[in-house]
């Protein structure tokens, strides 16, 4: 019995869900991945974070938290998509969660490929999404394979998506490397899957749907895209330098 019971308390599944105007989707999206934490049960929530957004987003949590009881929606000032996941895994392990899930708020990952992750949650430290059929344009797939083979370069590894906003991690292996990304680093999920991976953690990728946008304004551009991808490499490489000592 007492086996069973201890169990159950390492179950504690946080999912954490950055938003950033988007005031279209939201409430949908709410809806279908509260049900997840719903049947994962032992104090379980969604937390969505709210990055400054300029609409009504957060206005819109507020008020359907009374709907959605195991939502915890949480207000910060923008800083940005990186930021914000960071912001969330710090939260969520301050709260004892031992499982942290990281999904986005535009709809275009699917709850339904969550239970393939939860299944295996015990065989894995991390679980992360593989978009083999990336349904959201041309050019976001090119920066995918663009950012593949920088990887390689530099970190001479061969990573299937590094960057793919579903994962899910056991506490334990997010403490061990959470904090060794840089502040406000906007690819933080490369640099986690990164130091991961070099260090032969248990690590698998498992295919996933990612579906066109559902609503709201993507905040990506192409001259947004060149300026993280420049800033992003001279942290790579400061990155390659502190694994190398």
């Amino acid at each position: 019995m007492k086996k069973n019971v201890q169990k159950e308390l390492k179950d504690k599944l946080y999912i954490i869900m950055p938003a950033y105007n988007e005031e279209e989707n939201i409430e949908n999206v709410v809806r279908e991945w509260h049900d997840v934490v719903k049947k994962v049960g032992n104090d379980s929530k969604l937390v969505v974070i709210n990055d400054g957004s300029k609409d009504k987003t957060f206005q819109i949590l507020c008020k359907i938290k009374k709907k959605f009881k195991y939502l915890e929606p949480l207000n910060k000032c923008n800083e940005g998509h990186g930021a914000t996941i960071l912001y969330g895994y710090d939260y969520a392990l301050k709260q004892n969660a031992s499982y942290i899930f990281q999904t986005d708020s535009d709809d275009q990952t699917s709850p339904e490929d969550f239970w393939k992750f939860w299944e295996k949650r015990n065989e894995y430290d991390a679980i992360i999404g593989f978009r083999n059929h990336r349904q959201d344009g041309l050019m976001r797939v090119f920066v995918t394979k663009m950012l593949k083979l920088i990887l390689f370069l530099i970190f001479k590894l061969n990573i299937t998506d590094a960057n793919a906003p579903f994962r899910l991690m056991n506490n334990e292996i997010l403490k061990k490397y959470y904090k060794q990304i840089p502040e406000k680093f906007y690819l933080s999920n490369v640099i986690l899957t990164v130091l991961m991976i070099n260090n032969n953690e248990k690590v698998t990728f498992i295919p996933i749907t990612f579906k066109p946008r559902q609503g709201g304004k993507n905040s990506i551009n192409l001259k947004k895209i060149f300026v993280i991808g420049l800033q992003s490499l001279k942290d790579f490489k400061e990155i390659k330098k502190k694994i190398k000592n």
